[in-house]
């Protein structure tokens, strides 16, 4: 809770993709379902935000609060395949998301939005989105559009490559379970 947004939000990281999300934001909670169900985690989240103002504070914190639940959940990052990439299409438009939760916090996000906004939502804010879930969580993330014309596939399609490669990356490498996957012998 802060004096601009208040946000309630479980995470389980071996769910079966199902959102119960409300933010004030209609666009925002179509991309955080899509997230959830490509990434197959459960999320409960509440947002309340100073939507008087505009929607950048909401937007931030969801991202900030998501990427810290998912910093916590996977802890020392022990027994991870710890990179992911996928690519994901939606009509013309086509992502590719690469990262890696290495507890280096990094993100490059190039989406070519066009338009200012998508429904509540600037499009400016769902690259901060990106940028700020990838400080939290405490991961590197390369997310680029390498097709597309509709703002909303594009956005849609990073949200969903995303997931996928979120998905990969935390799932359990069966040859390292007890290895931290790193030269350095630590993620952190």
């Amino acid at each position: 809770a802060t004096r601009e947004t208040r946000i309630d939000l479980r995470l389980d990281l071996d769910g079966s993709g199902t959102a119960d999300v409300s933010t004030g934001l209609g666009f925002l909670d179509h991309m955080l379902e899509s997230l959830t169900l490509f990434s197959r985690f459960d999320l409960q989240l509440r947002a309340e935000g100073d939507l008087q103002v505009d929607d950048h504070h909401t937007v931030e914190d969801v991202a900030l609060s998501l990427g810290r639940a998912v910093d916590e959940a996977i802890g020392e990052r022990r027994g991870l395949r710890r990179f992911g990439q996928a690519y994901a299409p939606l009509d013309e438009a086509l992502v590719r998301c690469v990262l890696d939760v290495s507890s280096r916090p990094f993100a490059r996000v190039n989406l070519g939005f066009r338009r200012e906004r998508l429904g509540d939502v600037a499009t400016e804010n769902l690259t901060h989105f990106f940028q700020s879930f990838a400080t939290a969580a405490r991961l590197t993330l390369h997310l680029d559009l390498l097709e597309g014309e509709n703002d909303h596939h594009k956005c849609e399609a990073a949200f969903k490559a995303c997931a996928l490669a979120l998905r990969s990356a935390l799932e359990l490498d069966p040859r390292g379970q007890a290895a931290v996957p790193s030269a350095k012998g630590v993620l952190e």
